[in-house]
């Protein structure tokens, strides 16, 4: 276990989990679920091309913004200008990564921010200090659904992973429920990211890229789910 361990004081603990919003069942049990592969071609210039933003988040990273709240390169929170990470608009980015762009829309559910992260590599230690969940949900009525994240890697780096815990009764995260999700290029995996505490430990030494992209949960989102879930024998 890490020499650091969030306490009741950080601020991940303030954000709601319990709230009326419809939710998913395929997220019900451990509040992710894995996808199959990626089936298409990545080309690396559409994200080698991206403006990037110097924005932190989860370690040293930068951001390069396809969608999001008004259609700037921004980076902020949607609640920035008064909206739920929804009905975003696409930026200029996203004339340069075409193959991204059709990937979210295909998809078929309203989305919010869409971004690729930058990465650079950090060890078990230097991440857990960013272990953090997501604020995805603030200004969303409560009829509406459930705003999770998808991840799709864009580069190769098995011997990385994702680490997600759920959230104990405690507020804190649970180590008993610690899984790490393989960073293999076209791997790709939905997230209730405001439910669990997740951080990615990036063991390389090149910057890792991954398309992340703010789904609402509804109808359109669980039959691509379903659709892209593989079978377990």
């Amino acid at each position: 276990m890490s020499s650091f361990w969030p306490t009741q004081e950080h601020w991940s603990v303030k954000i709601p989990l319990q709230t009326p919003h419809p939710r998913l069942a395929a997220l019900a049990e451990h509040g992710w679920v894995e996808l199959t592969d990626a089936d298409f071609a990545l080309p690396a210039a559409e994200w080698e091309s991206l403006e990037y933003m110097d924005w932190k988040s989860g370690g040293d990273t930068n951001f390069a913004p396809l969608a999001s709240a008004d259609g700037q390169l921004d980076c902020r929170g949607f609640w920035d200008k008064g909206k739920t990470d929804k009905d975003a608009l696409w930026t200029s980015n996203a004339e340069v990564a075409p193959t991204l762009r059709r990937y979210v829309d295909d998809i078929g559910a309203n989305f919010g921010r869409v971004r690729v992260i930058k990465l650079e590599p950090q060890d078990h230690e230097t991440a857990f200090r960013s272990f953090h969940r997501d604020d995805n949900n603030r200004f969303n009525p409560d009829d509406e659904g459930w705003v999770v994240r998808t991840w799709l890697e864009l580069t190769d780096n098995p011997d990385s992973y994702m680490l997600l815990m759920d959230t104990g009764p405690d507020g804190l995260p649970d180590p008993t429920t610690e899984v790490r999700v393989p960073l293999h290029r076209g791997a790709r995996f939905v997230v209730d990211s405001q439910r669990l505490w997740h951080v990615v430990v990036h063991n390389g030494t090149a910057p890792r890229y991954a398309l992340i992209t703010s789904f609402e949960t509804g109808p359109r989102l669980e039959r691509w789910i379903e659709q892209s879930t593989p079978v377990r024998a």
